[in-house]
This record gives C-alpha cells, sequence and structure tokens, in this order.
C-alpha cells in the first residue's frame, strides 16, 4: 500500500474522486496528508473529514521560493509519501521540490497536452481558449510532474465532446465527470501497482 500525499489550492473534486476511489477498494493505497497553498480551500475540508492529516504552506511566508519548495518537499519527506497528487494546485513548484520525487508526482490538466497547456493555462482560462479555438475534442490528461509545466510524460488521457452551446462553465463540468474523474484514480491505481514505466520520457503501462 502506498502513502499519497495530496496539493491543493480550491475544492478538490480530483481529491474526492481519488478518495472515492481508494474507498471502493480500486487504488492500493491512503492518502495521509492535504497540503493547501492557501487558507480556506474546500479540499482541506473534504481531507479533514476523513481523518486526513492536513496543512496550509503559503508561498509569501516564506523568503524564497526555493524556500519554500523546501519546507514543502520536507513535509512529505518527513511522512514517507511515495506519490504526490497535484489535485488543484495552483502554483508552479522549483528544482527543490521536484528533484525530490522525481517520477513520483502527477497532475491532471483539463485538456489534451500539448494542446491548451502551459503557463497561464488552468481552470476556466482552458475550457475559454479550447471554445475560442473551435477545436471539436478536448479532454484531460494524467502526466508525471517535472519542472517544466505541463510537460511531463503523459500517462493517459481521455477525450470529451465539445458542443456547439457550451460554456466554458458547461465544459468544465464535462469535461471532470467524463475524463478526469475517471482517469485521475486510474493513474494513481496504475502507480501503486507499480505498472508505469518511463522511457525515453513516454510512459508505458506494463501488463499485470
Amino acid at each position: 500500500m502506498i502513502r499519497i500525499g495530496a496539493l491543493v489550492s480550491g475544492g478538490g473534486t480530483n481529491l474526492q474522486a481519488i478518495m472515492d476511489a481508494i474507498d471502493r477498494g480500486e487504488i492500493d493505497g491512503k492518502i495521509t496528508a492535504v497540503v493547501s497553498s492557501k487558507d480556506g480551500a474546500y479540499a482541506l475540508e473534504r481531507a479533514a473529514a476523513r481523518g486526513i492529516e492536513t496543512a496550509v504552506m503559503r508561498k509569501k511566508d516564506y523568503k524564497t521560493s526555493q524556500d519554500y519548495d523546501k519546507a514543502l518537499a520536507l513535509f512529505f519527506k518527513e511522512r514517507d509519501i511515495d506519490l504526490i497528487v497535484y489535485a488543484g494546485f495552483m502554483l508552479i513548484l522549483g528544482p527543490d521540490f521536484v528533484n525530490c520525487f522525481e517520477n513520483r508526482m502527477i497532475n491532471i490538466h483539463p485538456a489534451l497536452i500539448p494542446s491548451f497547456c502551459g503557463k497561464g493555462y488552468y481552470g476556466l482560462h482552458v475550457h475559454e481558449a479550447v471554445l475560442k479555438k473551435g477545436v471539436k475534442v478536448t479532454g484531460a490528461t494524467v502526466h508525471f510532474v517535472t519542472a517544466e509545466c505541463d510537460a511531463g510524460p503523459i500517462i493517459l488521457q481521455k477525450a470529451v465532446e465539445v458542443k456547439d452551446d457550451d460554456t466554458p462553465e458547461a465544459l468544465q463540468r464535462r469535461v471532470m465527470e467524463q475524463a478526469e474523474w475517471i482517469i485521475y484514480p486510474k493513474a494513481v491505481s496504475l502507480f501503486a501497482q507499480n505498472r508505469l514505466e518511463i522511457k525515453d520520457g513516454v510512459v508505458k503501462i506494463k501488463e499485470k
């Protein structure tokens, strides 16, 4: 059983999806710590309701970005975390954090990478850009986290239809329901089963 740490900034719907999958026995692991980048994130309430340790670590409380990254890394190291999941975490962390957990951090992005990703593409901004471009298919991508935003090896993707009458909010909800909440728990499960292999920057899923 793996020990999972989560990074959050908001409502924590993907955190909830992972916790629900654990409850259903679909993931051989448990979430043992959840850290928010800001006060008042509802994700913290979701975690606390299940008796999971929570903490708030605000970047502005540290002198430098490096200090913040090191403190965050130490927090998870002290708790023997095997996997860190980004569940709506709105900060980009630097090498001092990323290098400590290489190939042990995953994120979900609400589009089909390499489209509509990178700096500035987060939350509703992604879906607004999708609609503005007029693409017919969008979706979600689970990937390993690297120092470069949204550029880590892709683990899973799932497509979602874009409808003519979509608003950014409606599209966001459908992407969550039809893609994010399905493939994120699945990717965590695959990691827990040690079935993810990275070769030349490409993820291969090993057979059971």
